[in-house]
């Protein structure tokens, strides 16, 4: 593949999904998928998104439980519906991440300042996971309208992981697609200073 073949496929025609095929995923792509999506970049390399990959009937049935009513049939749909998630003891991997750093000074920190530096990365490295599935094929269908403390209490509760964002994966239904919507130009959403 191109340079310019692998734009269009991330890019240009890489789009949300919202209803998917019956095409399944292999267990060996979501492993080949977290290797590409682990290089994301994050603040010092420290990596706080973790990955739920829900596949078996009874736990997709949880996620479809907490999930806006908008979206219960998206999910449905997929064959794998990703929870990403942010460890809120991301720092607990600071020697081994970043080495570089004072990993005691780093923890001391205070507990807010800390728990928004693992959002704020995990939806950094949420985008990267977006653009790796792309590239390997697959399409993607993230959404934010699920209840947290539902998906949080079924999968994350005796964890230092918090839900972020739901992501449907798998062959989206290209027939099922809206047009593209529209997106501001690079002088109404841009400066150079």
């Amino acid at each position: 593949m191109t340079a310019d073949q692998w734009i269009k496929q991330v890019y240009i025609d890489g789009r949300t999904h919202r209803l998917f095929s019956n095409k399944q995923i292999e267990e060996s792509q979501l492993h080949q998928l977290y290797e590409l999506a682990k290089i994301a970049p994050s603040a010092s390399n420290l990596c706080p998104m973790r990955v739920s990959f829900v596949m078996s009937k009874s736990e997709k049935q949880k996620v479809i439980d907490a999930a806006a009513e908008g979206n219960k049939s998206k999910i449905e749909s997929a064959p794998v519906v990703a929870i990403i998630a942010y460890d809120t003891h991301f720092y607990d991997h600071t020697e081994y991440l970043a080495p570089h750093m004072d990993a005691d000074a780093f923890r001391g920190q205070e507990k807010t300042k800390l728990e928004n530096i693992a959002f704020e990365n995990s939806w950094l490295q949420a985008g990267f996971l977006i653009a790796a599935a792309r590239s390997l094929g697959l399409d993607c269908g993230p959404m934010s309208g699920f209840d947290k403390a539902k998906i949080d209490e079924s999968f994350y509760k005796n964890s230092s992981w918090r839900s972020l964002l739901l992501m449907n994966l798998g062959y989206g239904d290209v027939s099922k697609l809206h047009p593209r919507g529209n997106r501001l130009s690079f002088e109404q959403a841009c400066s150079i200073v």
